[in-house]
């Protein structure tokens, strides 16, 4: 009676193998659904249905293939009743959307027994799901601050145009809705601070590296004919991010480290130096914008940092060399080339990079203790042209030397017993407001122009300097553009001595490791205004650090055509790009760009490139 059984018992588990494996929608991807965004008053432009009536076709996702807990979906889009794994029927996705010009929030349904982890990146945020199936979706164009929705496999992803930290640029929260249920609400937005909130259950990890194949070559900066504009707009402000377009992460920091602040040029590691101790081969790790190479160092070993025009060179004392080739062709965009050479204390290792260095700028390094079971500390340095100095001023950096007054006559053919002496004047104008964010990545333009240009009025008026700002606060002179560059142009009144914009640069995401630095722009609407613009490029340089993209002059810019006296326009960043971008979310970097521009009006000022200064000799035939 038993074997008969047995024999029973194989033919229906051997007719539902062969079943499953005939039907071939159980190698077939989760299909896909496209959420709506609703509009700033929340009411939904188009409702999102349920899954399993809005279900359509979607190209297939390789994830959801290879993984064995892929759902299986038959023809008309309902599960199968085959139950492999308890996550089938706990499904998490679909999300409601609400947002507006400055905020896009996102509320999913939290499935009992489900889990996540929250992974701010530099591209958007990741959710990580377990204990339920991602119901797969695929969208773009979905709002200003969510360039892309993806879901499958396990993840749901939600890009955006600028980059995320662990508190920065979004905010997370759970809350117990009417019926009982939890929700996860998630805002997305450049000006959005707090990240996690206390009632968040899930885990927020910080993001990994990219992958090599994923990583994109830094290319030398743009040419005239890459960054012209038309309009008379500033390079740059009528860039947006592409829709669906991820800017690739910067490298992620090592753990207990702050990767912002150099390390002393000279130091030591901890322990006693082992008689033949030898040095290895240092590491690279390639991410966009910026390369790391790492130094695995015996314990014992003194170092020194010395940066020069060509890269770096780290001296290694009490170390010598065995098997190591004389050069090495692992290089990068940012790395060139690295030799070693034995001297009579050690050995000196060479690098050469993309672009100068100094002590403050181009690099960054930190010591970091041997990784667990390890005996050898690590001397990471981070190499990219776009890392500027993001060191704190001190008081008396930030002091400008007072400016005289000048005749309140001067320039004139009126003739006076007595001249009456006045503070000179200068237009201050922080681009974009109201309703015209600008260029919008790591940072929101016009709250970043508005930040410096208060900056540089509160260096310049205790030096005697009389500050005129075309706005002081989130507004527009007039909702029409060009209007608008012509009010400001025209603050310039008879008696005002300089003008200068302030902007933030952008390039689209396909192209953003083209742009990086500051540049200041010029046009022929005065005789001195390339002279101006040269000055206040020299001293920015020389406070941030930032690289030189020098002055230009190729574009004519309404906001400096249309003014009647020497004129500049300066942008002191690029928001798009994964490195600079961060410089200009610190508030050091902030400063030393305000010190700078303060620094060069002053100049000016002193060496006559005023409206009311001597003429040049000869006219400027070119601003490039």
């Amino acid at each position: 009676m038993k074997l008969p059984a047995m024999l029973l018992s194989c033919a229906v588990l051997s007719g539902a193998w062969a079943a499953a494996q005939a039907d071939p929608f159980l190698r077939s991807s989760p299909v896909q659904v496209k959420p709506a965004l609703q509009s700033a008053s929340g009411q939904a432009k188009a409702a999102i249905a349920p899954a399993a009536k809005t279900l359509a076709p979607a190209a297939k996702d390789p994830v959801a293939q290879t993984s064995s807990k892929a759902p299986a979906v038959r023809a008309s889009g309902a599960p199968t009743t085959l139950n492999l794994t308890n996550t089938q029927n706990v499904v998490f996705g679909n999300p409601r959307l609400s947002g507006d010009a400055s905020a896009t929030k996102l509320v999913f349904e939290l499935p009992v027994g489900a889990t996540y982890a929250l992974v701010p990146t530099f591209g958007g945020l990741r959710i990580d799901v377990g204990g339920a199936r991602v119901v797969a979706a695929a969208a773009t164009n979905l709002a200003p601050q969510l360039s892309e929705y993806r879901a499958g496999g396990g993840q749901v992803t939600l890009g955006t145009p600028y980059p995320l930290s662990l508190t920065d640029g979004w905010r997370a929260s759970e809350t117990t809705v009417a019926g009982g249920g939890r929700v996860l609400i998630v805002e997305l937005g450049p000006g959005l601070r707090g990240g996690a909130a206390a009632s968040v259950r899930g885990r927020v990890l910080a993001a990994a590296p990219l992958s090599a194949e994923a990583q994109q070559s830094l290319l030398p900066p743009p040419n005239a004919q890459e960054t012209a504009q038309q309009g008379g707009l500033p390079p740059g402000d009528s860039v947006r991010p592409s829709p669906g377009v991820l800017t690739p992460a910067p490298p992620a920091p090592l753990p207990g480290t702050d990767v912002a602040r150099p390390s002393d040029l000279v130091g030591k590691v901890p322990g006693t130096l082992s008689a033949g101790a030898t040095v290895t081969p240092p590491r690279l790790g390639k991410n966009p914008g910026m390369t790391r190479l790492v130094l695995d160092l015996p314990p014992g070993t003194s170092y020194r940092i010395v940066p020069n025009a060509l890269g770096l060179r780290v001296e290694l004392l009490g170390v010598g060399l065995e098997g190591i080739k004389a050069a090495a062709q692992d290089v990068s965009p940012e790395v060139r080339a690295w030799r070693y050479e034995p001297t009579a204390q050690g050995v000196n290792l060479t690098i050469v990079t993309g672009a100068p260095t100094t002590a403050r700028s181009g690099w960054r390094g930190l010591l970091l203790p041997p990784v667990e079971g390890g005996e050898r500390s690590r001397l990471a340095l981070d190499l990219s042209p776009a890392l500027a100095n993001l060191t704190p001023m001190q008081p008396r950096d930030r002091l400008i030397a007072s400016v005289p007054p000048i005749p309140a006559t001067r320039g004139t053919a009126i003739l006076a017993l007595a001249t009456t002496y006045v503070k000179p004047r200068i237009v201050l104008d922080a681009g974009h407001g109201g309703k015209d964010p600008g260029a919008v990545g790591s940072v929101v333009e016009k709250e970043v122009t508005l930040a410096v240009a208060q900056r540089v009025r509160d260096l310049l008026v205790p030096a005697g300097v009389d500050v005129v700002m075309t706005r002081d606060s989130d507004r527009a002179l007039h909702p029409d553009k060009n209007t608008d560059l012509t009010m400001r142009a025209q603050l310039g009144t008879p008696g005002t001595q300089l003008f200068v914009s302030i902007h933030v640069n952008a390039m689209a995401a396909t192209s953003a490791m083209k742009g990086y630095g500051v540049e200041t722009w010029w046009n022929p609407n005065h005789t001195l205004s390339y002279d101006f613009a040269a000055t206040l490029q020299r001293d920015m340089v020389r406070l941030t650090g930032a690289f030189d993209r020098g002055v230009k002059g190729y574009h004519s810019l309404a906001v400096l055509r249309n003014s009647r006296i020497p004129a500049a326009l300066v942008e002191i960043g690029f928001t798009s790009h994964p490195v600079d971008g961060q410089n200009l979310l610190d508030q050091n970097y902030l400063d030393r760009v305000a010190v700078g521009i303060a620094s060069g009006i002053r100049a000016a000022l002193i060496g006559g490139l005023t409206a009311a200064g001597p003429q040049p000799s000869a006219p400027v035939a070119s601003g490039k």
